[in-house]
């Protein structure tokens, strides 16, 4: 088969690669008849991410069909329509059992693309396939089913849950990339009395607006807005959700909250970002981080297939499978393409 890999810092190769085969009983094969590319994929090709081996098969997002399974899988078989969850679970260890998927110390957790090889491939080998895949309603488009695998859930229970995102609250979402946009169709979900977006790039504050945000601003923009107050009685925003990774966007995020508000942290951070103390410590402010457990998918599942949720205009590019060079190109230039989500369908 065909497969993006790592090849160290900076180098990809779309290439022959051998065809997965079940090496545990909870395993599934899946054909991969859909994938996308994560920001975090593109850490792992600058060299961020230490623990990926050279010749590693990227990815851990992808729409597919079951083509074969262990002798220990039981909730899905051959011919199955699946979503692969960016997130193994052994659904035995003690952080599985509180539904802590990404923390799993059975073996699963992010290792998809990471640990062991992943999803841009023209099939993928699923461990704990009973607990990390899920079965798709016909309803459901592999696009649509796509945004699920990661950045919903991960805007859903790291941002928006874990800022404890409420009705008539005022909430900033900084960063109106892929995550971002994600996070401001879920925030809605809890009936804010407002919701603010922040980018750089006008094309992304218009994105912002179409997915739900009341106002979009620079942050020059809303660092003046925070001066005479985002929210009730002149005061901060009761959520900042920052969905960036950058230290300046994270400490941006400190500064727009009222005292007593939340900072919920969901960018993924290549460098350091400096906790200012010496004026946070008085504010009472709840900083929250995370990796995304996934235990929200079935939810979002059911409210896609319902209509109450809508992946919106998140995919901007599409390419065939054996075109994924191409679409790297795009999703790593957005200033350049305009790209939000790329996603890449087997022809």
């Amino acid at each position: 088969m065909k497969a993006l890999t790592y090849r160290g810092p900076g180098r990809r190769l779309w290439a022959e690669v051998p065809d997965p085969a079940p090496t545990d009983p909870e395993d599934a094969i899946v054909r991969v008849d859909a994938a996308t590319i994560c920001g975090t994929d593109l850490h792992i090709l600058h060299g961020d991410v230490p623990e990926v081996a050279e010749g590693r098969i990227l990815g851990h997002e992808a729409v597919g069909t079951v083509v074969e399974t262990g002798p220990g899988v039981r909730t899905v078989a051959a011919g199955d329509r699946v979503l692969v969850s960016c997130i193994s679970a052994c659904g035995r260890c003690a952080s599985c059992r509180e539904a802590a998927y990404g923390q799993c110390t059975g073996g699963g957790g992010w290792i998809l693309g990471h640990l062991v090889d992943g999803t841009q491939a023209e099939f993928v080998r699923t461990p704990f396939a009973d607990n990390s895949l899920h079965r798709l309603p016909a309803g459901i488009t592999d696009e649509a089913a796509l945004m699920l695998a990661d950045i919903l859930p991960t805007s859903f229970e790291v941002g928006v849950r874990n800022g404890r995102v409420g009705p008539g609250d005022t909430v900033v979402v900084v960063g109106a990339g892929p995550v971002g946009l994600a996070t401001i169709a879920t925030a809605r979900l809890y009936s804010p009395a407002r919701i603010i977006a922040v980018d750089l790039a006008e094309s992304r504050r218009k994105a912002a607006g179409r997915a739900g945000a009341d106002s979009a601003l620079s942050p020059d923009d809303v660092e003046r807005a925070a001066a005479d107050g985002l929210g009730r009685d002149g005061r901060g925003a009761d959520v900042a959700i920052e969905a960036v990774g950058l230290p300046e966007t994270f400490e941006l995020c400190t500064r727009l909250v009222r005292p007593g508000g939340r900072v919920a942290n969901v960018g993924v951070h290549g460098r350091s970002a400096t906790l200012h103390l010496e004026d946070l410590w008085i504010r009472n402010l709840t900083i929250t981080t995370g990796l995304v457990d996934t235990s929200s998918t079935p939810l979002l599942l059911d409210m896609l297939a319902a209509g109450r949720l809508s992946t919106g205009d998140l995919v901007t590019h599409r390419f065939g499978l054996d075109e994924m060079q191409d679409g790297y190109d795009v999703f790593a230039d957005p200033a350049r393409t305009g790209a939000l989500k790329v996603a890449f369908f087997r022809t």
